[in-house]
């Protein structure tokens, strides 16, 4: 199988289920150029975070948090970039206070968020987990720059994921993905986050210029009250 948004998806996040229907997660990073690729993913705490190989000044597009997961609530939030947090607690509330978790509050933190303001107007993708319920809720989302917000709940099958990804899959002519095209999807006939991680990581191979694009691809499960998480870093 090959990555079903081409073989420059940029930024990409799934969220579904294994195939004893536990909740998970997993993102991707991909880069053309040579800063793009002196990343890797860092598990902080309750956190996984996108930062740089070597010592270098910080790059908000480049340098965030990826992932925040609360094990109590099971709830976990994953995006491409400053969005993250927000999303985390405003999910986090959502289920603390007792009130419906719908995708307009998706819809809106997005919308806040805007595209990227780099040249290539990259879009903001994000998705959340709220596992700990009495049916798993799962909400996916981006913002293009010429397009309103588009957030979808989703009802994946055992073994399947949903996912979506920041360019339509061009390693010449990266071009954004459109919030109206049709969901991708992953399965996953593993059992471990780290089989997670490492079957998106593995179907991503790419060359541009002679260089791996790949950078990282990070996953979680939630099992046993606990998000297990596992991170694939190329360097």
């Amino acid at each position: 199988m090959l990555n079903p948004n081409g073989p420059y998806p940029g930024r990409q996040l799934f969220l579904g289920l294994t195939v004893d229907r536990k909740p998970c997660l997993v993102y991707l990073v991909t880069g053309r150029s040579p800063e793009s690729r002196q990343r890797k993913a860092i598990e902080i705490e309750n956190t996984v975070r996108i930062g740089p190989v070597e010592n270098v000044a910080y790059d908000p597009l480049r340098h965030y948090t990826a992932i925040k997961f609360d094990n109590d609530t099971g709830i976990a939030a994953v995006s491409n970039g400053i969005q993250t947090e927000a999303i985390y607690e405003t999910y986090r509330l959502m289920f603390n206070v007792g009130s419906r978790a719908g995708k307009e509050y998706m819809d809106k933190l997005l919308e806040g968020a805007n595209a990227e303001p780099d040249s290539l107007h990259t879009p903001r993708i994000a998705g959340v987990v709220m596992a700990n319920r009495g049916k798993p809720l799962f909400i996916i989302g981006i913002k293009t720059l010429d397009a309103p917000a588009a957030a979808y709940p989703v009802a994946p099958d055992a073994g399947h994921l949903t996912g979506m990804s920041v360019y339509q899959g061009s390693l010449d002519n990266p071009e954004p993905a459109s919030p109206t095209a049709r969901l991708s999807w992953l399965e996953f006939i593993g059992s471990t986050s780290r089989d997670l991680a490492k079957s998106l990581y593995d179907i991503s191979a790419a060359d541009y210029k002679g260089d791996d694009i790949r950078v990282c691809s990070v996953a979680g499960i939630y099992s046993g009250g606990k998000w297990e998480i596992a991170i694939i870093n190329k360097i």
